[in-house]
């Protein structure tokens, strides 16, 4: 499968290549410094790898990146960057709309706090405390709500370089909501009060990066149970239950 990166220097990014290029994927890069990702890779593996140098608010450059691929992973940019991450998004997701040799298949990265919250209607990001940055992951949700493409929306909690849990815990993958147990009183909870439950078990949602990535690079069939949802990942200890 052909697949791009855009953002391939970043964590996530730099793992989607190495991971991609193992499973016998022709990976792309779209990147702003090519010198970087060559000195990340390595020799052996930068010689897998097809580089483009480009602005990701340009265009025409997005546009030749995505020609000809059957996937594209957007790691580029952060909540923090405010309205330029949403910019680079929407740049991003347009040439995908516009490309006619572009399959479609496409996994953007959100977060753990765009999950919906069981037995409630609410999802973290508005609940109050959460940082308001945050809700950058919601303006590329709802600009991806409004496409016909076929996406995904990466949504894990904080990444970590290596695994926390044994090689033994499975991976639990959830679409739409939160994947750890939550009671169903936490319905009769203020805002405040779920937001600060929440916080209490945001560590439970640490996953490393190489999983996040392994989760994506599985899932990358047009017309498959993940497109146009929203997918959480957890670890299944046996401390994962309802308190």
């Amino acid at each position: 499968m052909k697949i791009v990166v855009f953002g391939a220097t970043g964590n996530t990014g730099k793992r989607v290549l190495l991971q991609g290029i193992k499973m016998g994927h022709e990976m792309t890069a779209f990147v702003r410094n090519s010198e970087k990702l060559y000195e990340q890779l390595g020799e052996h593996s930068a010689k897998h790898v097809k580089v483009i140098a480009g602005d990701m608010m340009e265009p025409a450059s997005v546009g030749e990146a995505l020609a000809h691929q059957d996937a594209a992973i957007l790691a580029a940019g952060h909540a923090g960057q405010g309205d330029e991450f949403n910019r680079i998004v929407d740049n991003i997701i347009s040439q995908c709309e516009s490309v006619p040799s572009f399959s479609g298949r496409v996994w953007v990265m959100g977060g753990a706090g765009l999950l919906d919250i069981p037995y409630t209607d609410l999802i973290g990001n508005n609940l109050p405390g959460f940082p308001p940055e945050y809700r950058n992951h919601n303006r590329n949700l709802e600009r991806l709500q409004q496409t016909g493409l076929d996406w995904s929306m990466m949504c894990p909690g904080t990444m970590t370089v290596s695994r926390e849990q044994p090689d033994s815990v499975p991976l639990l993958v959830t679409t739409e909501t939160l994947p750890v147990p939550v009671p169903e009183t936490i319905k009769e909870y203020s805002e405040t009060d779920i937001a600060g439950y929440l916080f209490s078990r945001f560590h439970e949602l640490n996953v490393a990066y190489d999983d996040v990535v392994a989760c994506m690079l599985e899932h990358l069939e047009l017309e498959g149970p993940f497109k146009g949802k929203r997918i959480g990942l957890a670890y299944q200890t046996q401390h994962s239950t309802v308190r």
